[in-house]
């Protein structure tokens, strides 16, 4: 028997579109405006998603919703296992981060680690009036009380499958499978 080619899929493109727009209209509803909101993605497709997401709540809203980009590489409590020599990539936060409301976005929401090492990185930067998530995916699996305020889609998983988020900007094609 020949296997399901779409048993892992879980988002194409045109569904990555529609989980980001009502994302964006969720975020809006809470804020009732852009004014004071400020999305800072985690590198790598967090800042991918975070740059979509910004041109949808300026599509919805018609303001600009500045953007940064985060890298909690040195926040990591795992740091050790990962590399002896870690690949640092530069934070780019163009804007004040204090007094912001500020919506972190990421691709997958796992163990909550990478979260909490973005909310250290973040606070080393300013004091933000407010900061949510906003994830993709959320698949379970929570290792700290993190919780997402925004989730694209929830995909409960084993510890054992992994997700796989591929965007245009750096894979070639958008997609998100489980594997």
């Amino acid at each position: 028997m020949k296997a399901d080619p779409m048993k892992g899929h879980l988002l194409d493109t045109g569904e990555i579109q529609r989980v980001l727009t009502r994302i964006g209209h969720e975020i809006l509803e809470r804020h009732r405006s852009a004014q004071r909101l400020a999305l800072v993605g985690i590198r790598s497709r967090g800042e991918v998603v975070a740059q979509r997401l910004a041109r949808i709540l300026e599509e919805i809203s018609g303001s600009t919703v500045p953007v940064g980009a985060l890298d909690i590489t040195l926040y990591r409590d795992d740091l050790s296992l990962i590399s002896a020599s870690p690949i640092l990539r530069a934070t780019e936060i163009p804007f004040d981060v204090n007094g912001q409301r500020i919506v972190v976005v990421d691709d997958v929401l796992f163990t909550g680690r990478t979260v909490r090492a973005a909310l250290d990185a973040l606070a080393d930067l300013g004091r933000p009036e407010s900061v949510e998530l906003a994830v993709l995916i959320d698949r379970g699996h929570r290792e700290l009380p993190i919780k997402a305020d925004y989730v694209g889609k929830n995909v409960p998983t084993s510890k054992k499958e992994l997700i796989q988020v591929r965007l245009t900007e750096t894979d070639g094609t958008d997609e998100v499978v489980i594997e």
